[in-house]
């Protein structure tokens, strides 16, 4: 009897290794496995916070019911969600967003500070070229644009569009 029921419970050799949500769910994995051409059985660290997020049988529906040429995106945007809840349970992809936020506000606040000193720097310039008698009857260069651009030069027209800074 013993030999009978090992027989049973004991599966014939799979032709492929399991993929990485049967092997964390113990079981087998066959041919027309949902997760199979998704979760590859050697990345089982993608499989097993989407389980731990969505569940498996939820992620299974999900991958049901959706086009087979949707599905890999599904599982790219379920696995980067997954990981940003296990990192911020709180927030998940939120809280990535809104630091992300902060940052470009902290980085568009330097831009616009660095191009209004460009503008300071030009005008101050140009006001120093005018006043000195070499330059008394002609515009000075620096204004009219006949000199070469320089690697932080900034198109003043563009900055002075509504928007431009936050859009």
């Amino acid at each position: 009897m013993k030999e009978s029921s090992w027989k049973r419970l004991s599966s014939p050799p799979s032709s492929s290794p399991p993929c990485a949500a049967c092997k964390l769910l113990r079981r087998r994995c066959g041919p027309d496995c949902v997760f199979a051409p998704y979760f590859p059985g050697d990345q089982p660290h993608k499989f097993a916070n989407v389980h731990k997020v969505f569940g498996a049988s939820n992620v299974s529906k999900m991958l049901q019911e959706l086009p087979e040429e949707q599905r890999g995106d599904a599982v790219s945007s379920m696995v980067y969600e997954a990981n940003a809840r296990v990192r911020d349970p709180i927030y998940g992809c939120a809280g990535a967003i809104s630091s992300l936020q902060q940052q470009l506000d902290v980085v568009r606040t330097q831009l616009a500070m660095a191009q209004a000193e460009v503008v300071h720097l030009r005008v101050r310039q140009a006001a120093a070229m005018s006043s000195s008698p070499q330059n008394s009857g002609s515009p000075p260069s620096i204004v009219m644009g006949s000199q070469p651009r320089g690697y932080f030069e900034v198109d003043t027209d563009v900055v002075d569009q509504p928007g431009y800074f936050y859009s």
